[in-house]
């Protein structure tokens, strides 16, 4: 199917160009929300009439989405998920969670304006870019934690999916010297008892 943009549509062109477009992404998504009109004639001479306004609502979004864009900048939103020990997330963040996030953190965002090429599956700071207007982007920090304390080291920067080995390992070492001195104790209560006998 032939379509009229209305305004930008990303991977697809401009504001005015007409261009060829699956018949199901047409009527489903670019006439319903508004993007696109048929290409035929009325709709041709319709757009022509109209072109001076669209491009002003046009700039109009684009103005609005890049105040909004200046404020949301680097801004850091926390999301608390339940973790295993390596960090892997039971589950995964997807667009949905990170609008939600956003919208308790006082943005409205849909979860169509949230680019995530695959869904987020482990704990730490993950870059997220959000899309105000097909013009303007602007990219986020999502920070995936299991608890508001681990969220708070993670934004200073430490990495929560390395497990300390060397812990672990200094742990079983001196578990196992207390067990070597209770045997040599035990040993030379052994031994003790085989001398009083012979004396």
């Amino acid at each position: 199917m032939q379509v009229i943009l209305l305004e930008r549509v990303a991977k697809l062109g401009q504001m005015g160009e007409v261009v060829k477009v699956k018949d199901g992404f047409a009527r489903n998504y670019l006439l319903p929300q508004g993007k696109a009109l048929r290409a035929n004639k009325a709709n041709m001479q319709r757009f022509e009439n109209e072109r001076a306004q669209l491009e002003a609502r046009n700039l109009e979004r684009k103005a609005e989405a890049e105040s909004v864009a200046k404020s949301l900048d680097g801004t850091t939103f926390i999301a608390i998920r339940q973790a295993g020990e390596t960090g892997q997330l039971y589950g995964s963040v997807t667009t949905r969670d990170i609008a939600d996030a956003m919208t308790e953190g006082g943005f409205s965002a849909s979860r169509a304006q949230v680019r995530l090429d695959k869904p987020i599956k482990t704990i730490g700071v993950h870059n997220v870019v959000i899309v105000l207007h097909p013009e303007v982007e602007v990219e986020i920090s999502l920070n995936i934690a299991r608890s508001n304390d681990e969220a708070e080291r993670q934004a200073r920067g430490e990495d929560l999916t390395e497990r300390d080995f060397d812990t672990f390992e200094f742990e079983e070492e001196e578990d196992e010297d207390a067990e070597g001195e209770d045997e040599g104790d035990a040993e030379a209560s052994e031994e003790r008892p085989a001398e009083e006998e012979t004396l």
